[in-house]
């Protein structure tokens, strides 16, 4: 076995093999740009070496420099993580030059697989259906509308060498063809160094369901289930489960021996994934295979017992699988929720900056990468696991140079109803400040009637949200439960502020029992009857409900039991109240006397400035192109301007027929948000 490995990646992949390779006894390498130097896979490591500035085409896809430190540490081994140099076939022959195992497949399969183009064509050899499309590489926007035309709309124009969304977009017209193919162009020149491009038809109401193989090099191979993608937001997953909701054991059983077979195919040797996309009628079609470990391995891992970074650790080493395609068995239910630095109220839009405040749920002992003697493939009967892999900390920095992704928190449970229950709860004790993230959208989809069903398509996130998303209308249940809960916190804070030295003796202040609670546009009148045990809340109608918990004034974070269910609330202070987020909703929440309340409904409403003249920068980034100039008449839907952060390119477009008056940004600068780019007359 090894005695030292090298990852060579960042953030919370880093961390994930550190993990697994410091279980196995073996010492770790850790790389660094600039922007990682106090990283927290930095960190974790047991050496680390910067190689170079902090764009990734300047430091972790440049080979030679992660050949540098190869041999600078006297690595035996490379682990390339996802994304950046795992699939590329160059890197791997570098390794083996060098005498260096790769923890990855032989380059004959990344050469065969990588690429989108010619896996398409071995698949269709070995007689696996595939999509329509044209295989050929597009030279130019011209081609790429003509081609589009030739299939028919709808088509998804694709990087060859792309993967996590990347290079990736969807095609209505031909106007949208031409924009589609630049871009998808640029950003996969910036993100693989290489800019090919090609086009298939886009199969509307598909799921997205791919299935795990694990193989040596000894002719051994199995696969490990399948997992459910098809919640995706711009081609990214946001939520993955294992097992699908929508799969029979036949239909699983034969993806999996397909997918295994392809893997035969090329001599696959390591963990890979191979990608489907499945109809209404469970006619599956392959759509390309990752030869490298996913992103959302973890609830495979959950469901299996299998720790896949130890399996392909030790497959690389040389050593036949342990494990046969009899041992393999499904037990319970893992979900995963991406937790990313993305704006949900800005058009999921990437926010970049410091940390305030990172506390993720506690951890629940489950799964390979959490100790626990119990632990043996699945949780005892009843129990519920939560597990979170990160690779930030608190008062860390979320940069703008690489994937806005800063954790992926897991739950497992018995069965699926059970798995979102405890999502749900452990969403609401995930503690973020100081950038905007999709929290609340990630709890919002748990409470989604079509996603507890199970009905679900890659298009769910596109025909639920397509306005975006604006937050969540809690419905009336629940708002009498943070209310009466609301109301029982803020009595024991106005106790607390009763306890004052240095007061006059007879001026003790009363904490009276009545009062009105208004959040999200309803009011609460209610009477809080408290005890040493907790606190009755009384509402007009007379319902009770029973409030306890050990929230104390200044806690950010208050776990509740009300009428013997818990409720986790995020709590801010604010005048006469609170500001709650709970279930995807954020409310301002006034707890205040019947007078005051009556006084306060006579008050006049504030309104926000005045900014439909404007064009701001949604978010913190870069001005790659500005399309248009002053005294331009610009219509609804024109693109104005494109925006770069974290290798995503961003077209913001007109919203209505106007004049610009002004253009305040140039291509190159750097912008904070709601920067003014330009004015309208």
């Amino acid at each position: 076995m090894f005695k030292k490995i090298l990852i060579a990646n960042r953030g919370e992949i880093a961390c994930r093999v550190i993990k697994t390779a410091r279980k196995m006894g073996i010492a770790t390498v850790a790389i660094h740009s600039d922007a990682d130097a106090q990283a927290l896979h930095v960190q974790m490591a047991d050496e680390a070496v910067h190689i170079g500035p902090s764009p990734a085409n300047e430091s972790y896809i440049v080979i030679d420099k992660v050949m540098d430190a190869i041999r600078k540490t006297g690595a035996e081994a490379v682990h390339p993580g996802y994304g950046f140099l795992s699939e590329n076939p160059k890197f791997a022959k570098a390794l083996e030059a060098e005498g260096v195992a790769f923890v990855g497949p032989p380059v004959r399969a990344i050469e065969a697989m990588g690429d989108k183009i010619t896996s398409k064509k071995i698949a269709q050899e070995a007689e696996v259906s595939t999509v329509p499309g044209v295989m050929g590489l597009i030279e130019d926007a011209d081609e790429a509308v003509k081609i589009s035309g030739e299939i028919g709309y709808p088509v998804m124009i694709k990087a060859s060498a792309g993967g996590g969304g990347k290079g990736m977009r969807i095609a209505w017209n031909d106007e949208e063809a031409r924009e589609g193919f630049q871009s998808s162009k640029n950003e996969a020149a910036s993100s693989f160094g290489d800019d090919r491009i090609f086009i298939e038809k886009f199969v509307t109401q598909p799921r997205h369901i791919e299935i795990q193989v694990l193989c040596d090099a000894h002719g051994n191979g199995i696969y490990l289930g399948e997992r459910e993608c098809s919640i995706q937001r711009r081609n990214q997953k946001v939520i993955e489960e294992a097992p699908s909701p929508f799969l029979d054991e036949e239909t699983r059983r034969a993806m999996g021996e397909q997918a295994v077979a392809l893997a035969h195919a090329v001599g696959y040797a390591s963990a890979g994934t191979v990608e489907f996309i499945v109809d209404g009628a469970r006619n599956f079609y392959f759509l390309e295979m990752n030869t490298r470990l996913q992103v959302e391995h973890p609830v495979t891992e959950l469901v299996t017992g299998v720790d896949l970074v130890e399996q392909m650790i030790r497959v690389a080493a040389g050593e036949k699988l342990s494990i046969t395609q009899d041992d393999v068995t499904l037990k319970g239910w893992a979900m995963e929720s991406r937790l990313y630095a993305e704006d949900p109220y800005r058009g999921f839009l990437p926010s970049i900056g410091r940390l305030t405040r990172y506390r993720p749920p506690q951890e629940i002992a489950a799964g390979p990468l959490l100790d626990s003697a119990k632990w043996q493939g699945e949780a005892p009967a009843g129990e519920t696991a939560v597990r979170n892999d990160t690779g930030v900390y608190e008062g860390g920095e979320i940069s703008m140079y690489y994937d806005p992704m800063i954790a992926k928190l897991c739950t497992w449970a018995p069965d699926r109803a059970q798995a979102i229950e405890a999502m749900r709860v452990a969403l609401d004790s995930f503690e973020v400040e100081g950038i905007g993230h999709n929290l609340p959208f990630l709890s919002a989809v748990m409470d989604h009637a079509k996603f507890v069903s199970g009905d679900i398509t890659t298009a769910f996130i596109a025909e639920e949200y397509p306005d975006g998303f604006d937050g969540v209308e809690l419905p009336e249940g629940v708002l009498r439960r943070i209310a009466a809960s609301t109301a029982a916190m803020h009595r024991v804070a106005e106790i607390r502020r009763t306890r004052i030295s240095g007061r006059m003796d007879n001026h003790e202040r009363h904490v009276g029992e009545d009062w009105v609670v208004s959040l999200q546009g309803e009011s609460y009148p209610v009477t809080v009857s408290a005890d040493r045990e907790g606190a009755s809340v009384r509402f007009e109608d007379g319902a009770i409900l029973r409030v306890t918990s050990d929230w104390t004034p200044g806690d950010q974070l208050a776990r509740l039991d009300v009428d013997g269910r818990p409720l986790v609330l995020k709590v801010g202070k604010i005048t006469q109240g609170f500001r709650i987020r709970s279930r995807g909703a954020d409310l301002k929440v006034n707890i205040r006397t019947p007078r005051q309340a009556e006084l306060a409904a006579l008050m006049p409403e504030k309104l926000p400035p005045d900014t439909s003249r404007m064009l701001l920068c949604p978010m913190p980034g870069m001005i790659v192109k500005v399309h248009v100039a002053e005294g331009d008449e610009v219509q609804e839907g024109q693109a104005l301007c494109t925006v770069e952060a974290m290798k995503m390119e961003n077209i913001l477009r007109a919203e209505r027929k106007a004049v610009v008056s002004c253009v305040n940004a140039a291509p190159g600068d750097s912008l904070a948000v709601d920067e003014v780019i330009m004015e309208f007359e």
